[in-house]
């Protein structure tokens, strides 16, 4: 379920455009939550998409899944390349969707990234790997491409120790762990390739998206598809901190949607520049758990597990909301779903998956 639209939204008239137009896409990340569903978004469109994974944090299920989703025809659309963001030939080698419909990348969405604050604290070196030299190699393989516009994920962990609320994009503190730094880097470096090559970038700094397809287990699971497996299984759910920590948590669709967005945008003063994702809303760790209760109970799941409380983590912030208006005035970005709808269909997935 979604909040109806207005009758014709920027979003709306794009998707119709691209319908009619077919365009060529590179996904990076495509085998992970978000790049899966960008995947499947465009195919339906009938677009054509190089998806670029080395199965790092994504899955081969997740591709498995998306094909289920779509017809035939449009899957012949997909080429799929399994290789590494640190490996510059790897890049450059995804730049082109090959074979009889040959055709050079217009639009990159980069999404390949080591998300995670605890795990870049635990293993700096690789999330500097990944998330610094991979997202320079993928720059210097669009920009030696041409292509037509570079969109990448940003990071809302790049407001670090600024108190303000809500988020606005030109006000920012200190980084908080080595992620946070790896993303503030990725908009210094998209910026002065803006700059220096007069090559279009966008960076979208996502605030705790979710949805389906996001892994619930491993050590760096996010919180949502965490606490509904949790619930699902009967096992504990932890709350770090007294529970009053706030997030503003946003839908994948809506994610999705800003990506096409920001990859088509014709206005110049919406080119090279960095916006945030999300909703505009926040909902503390306490209602995020009543809210996946309940919803749990509505599908007749009837949890019987209460929090654990144990201490505040490391290199997290306590509150986080973001103004969205930068993207609603030169985006055109309209969120489809808030917290409330996002978490109805999220669980449709999970517990259909959770066997």
């Amino acid at each position: 379920m979604s909040h109806p639209n207005p009758s014709s939204t920027a979003y709306d008239k794009l998707r119709a455009r691209l319908a009619a137009e077919p365009r060529t896409w590179l996904v990076t990340g495509v085998a992970g939550f978000i790049g899966s569903n960008l995947l499947e978004t465009l195919l339906k469109l009938n677009q054509r998409v190089v998806g670029l994974d080395n199965f790092a944090t994504g899955h081969r299920r997740n591709l498995t899944e998306v094909q289920t989703l779509v017809a035939p025809e449009q899957w012949a659309n997909f080429h799929f390349i399994e290789g590494d963001i640190r490996n510059l030939d790897d890049c450059h080698r995804a730049m082109v969707f090959p074979g009889e419909k040959a055709s050079p990348v217009d639009y990159v969405l980069h999404q390949a990234a080591l998300g995670s604050v605890p795990r870049s604290l635990a293993d700096p070196i690789t999330t500097n790997g990944v998330n610094i030299a991979g997202f320079l190699n993928m720059l210097v393989a669009a920009r030696d491409a041409g292509v037509q516009s570079f969109t990448y994920a940003a990071s809302s962990s790049t407001y670090g120790d600024h108190p303000a609320l809500p988020k606005v994009e030109h006000t920012i503190g200190k980084p908080l762990s080595p992620y946070a730094v790896t993303k503030y880097v990725n908009e210094l470096y998209a910026d002065v390739f803006a700059r220096s090559y007069g090559f279009n970038t966008i960076g979208l700094r996502y605030f705790n998206v979710f949805g389906r397809r996001q892994n619930p287990n491993g050590a760096y699971a996010a919180v949502i598809p965490k606490w509904a497996a949790a619930l699902l299984n009967g096992e504990p759910v932890f709350i770090n901190g007294d529970g009053e920590t706030s997030r503003d948590f946003c839908f994948v669709a809506n994610a999705v949607q800003a990506n096409l967005l920001a990859a088509t945008a014709e206005n110049p003063e919406a080119k090279n520049q960095v916006y945030n994702v999300a909703v505009g809303d926040r909902t503390t760790l306490n209602a995020l758990f009543a809210l996946l209760r309940d919803g749990l109970a509505s599908h007749e799941v009837e949890p019987t597990v209460q929090p654990v409380h144990r201490d505040f983590r490391a290199g997290d912030v306590h509150h986080s909301q973001a103004d969205i208006g930068k993207a609603q005035r030169l985006l055109g970005y309209v969120p489809t779903h808030r917290i409330v709808q996002g978490i109805g269909e999220a669980l449709d997935w999970y517990i259909g998956n959770s066997r």
